[in-house]
């Protein structure tokens, strides 16, 4: 059994507090996902499933809210996850297992965040004390190996002595990359009814000057490559050889796996995944024609690609998020959207970091 992707779709990115402020996680999805079932040719009753990736709502399972927002027939139930950066690329593997046990034919699956309307969190305290606010949750039981993530990642510069400068130059050319290729990018974005532009919205001109007066965050890592925190939605539809046949362009998920790492490392644990996934799918990282990399730090993609052995001339050749922003869990699926319109053949790979120290990585094949 396989599992196929014949559609994919997904909002610009905007910037928190941006064009996609005053949206709800509905309706940053469901034109979305209507846009991804007309590409696929199918009508909204066909869904069976929606699997929602979420990382900073508020519960309540929003995969529901988003399948009626959409039109979706009233027997969708939805399913929400939350693995944090992952979660986008993990819908499509889940969604894969569904169709390829034959639970289901016509799965849409990715993911939808927004930062702007994401709810207050706050830590009771069990003594009666005021509740304190908190912005990062715990991702292990030890707090001495749950850095936050921007610390991390300068760890994880000064380990493999990957300098700001380095660092710089990749966060120059995605964002080059990603204004040479808004023209073609506008075939996968979907505008919104509710909010003005088709662009992503953070995508500019850089220039080792502006690097260079960039905010210092922590050590290497400054403002200027690392990914801002963003709203946005993706999604994919799934569906069973069957269904795939009668689509005019079908990309076989032929491998996948999501893995634990160090949870003091988050950026390097895609590589074991990535390893992990090509080998299942009996591709070689040198066979690869298109690469998606999550760039959430210019330090964390280059890290990936190098241990990964993959070619950086294939990486990220419409721009990455270090261009485009971060909308935790919708940033997987961004990946895969950007991997189905950019592949014409052979084969292709997605990979994103977590926090916690996950990695998961997912191949397509034309």
């Amino acid at each position: 059994m396989s599992a196929f992707v014949i559609a994919a779709r997904r909002t610009a990115v905007m910037p928190r507090g941006g064009a996609f402020a005053a949206l709800s996680l509905q309706a940053l999805a469901a034109p979305v996902i209507a846009a991804c079932i007309a590409d696929a040719g199918l009508e909204p009753g066909a869904v069976e499933e929606l699997i929602v990736s979420n990382a900073l709502g508020a519960g309540g399972n929003p995969a529901r809210m988003v399948a009626l927002a959409a039109g979706l027939k009233s027997g969708v139930a939805g399913l929400s996850l939350d693995r944090q950066c992952a979660g986008g690329l993990d819908a499509l593997w889940l969604a894969r297992a569904l169709v390829v046990s034959g639970q289901a034919e016509v799965v849409v699956a990715g993911g939808v965040e927004s930062y702007s309307r994401r709810p207050l969190r706050f830590r009771t305290d069990p003594g009666g004390g005021t509740p304190v606010a908190y912005d990062q949750p715990a991702f292990t039981p030890w707090p001495e190996r749950d850095p936050a993530m921007a610390d991390a990642a300068a760890a994880l510069a000064c380990a493999l002595g990957i300098s700001r400068g380095e660092q710089d130059i990749w966060a120059m050319a995605s964002h080059a990359r990603a204004l040479a290729a808004r023209g073609r990018l506008r075939a996968e974005i979907v505008a919104l009814p509710d909010a003005p532009g088709q662009d992503d919205g953070f995508a500019r001109a850089l220039t080792p000057a502006l690097m260079a007066r960039a905010k210092v965050i922590t050590g290497p890592i400054t403002a200027a490559n690392a990914a801002v925190a963003a709203d946005g939605a993706a999604f994919c539809v799934v569906v069973s050889r069957r269904i795939a046949r009668r689509a005019g362009r079908a990309l076989r998920i032929s491998g996948g796996t999501t893995l634990g790492g160090r949870p003091e490392e988050p950026g390097l644990a895609p590589v074991a995944a990535i390893a992990r996934a090509l080998a299942g799918a009996g591709v070689a990282p040198s066979a690869l024609t298109v690469v998606e990399v999550m760039e959430a730090y210019a330090v964390q993609a280059i890290a990936c690609v190098r241990g990964a052995g993959l070619d950086e001339t294939r990486v990220n050749i419409g721009g990455g998020a270090l261009a485009r922003g971060h909308p935790i869990g919708a940033s997987g699926a961004v990946l895969a959207v950007r991997l189905f319109h950019e592949m014409r053949h052979g084969a292709g790979l997605a990979a994103i970091a977590a926090a916690g120290g996950i990695g998961t990585a997912l191949v397509l094949e034309a």
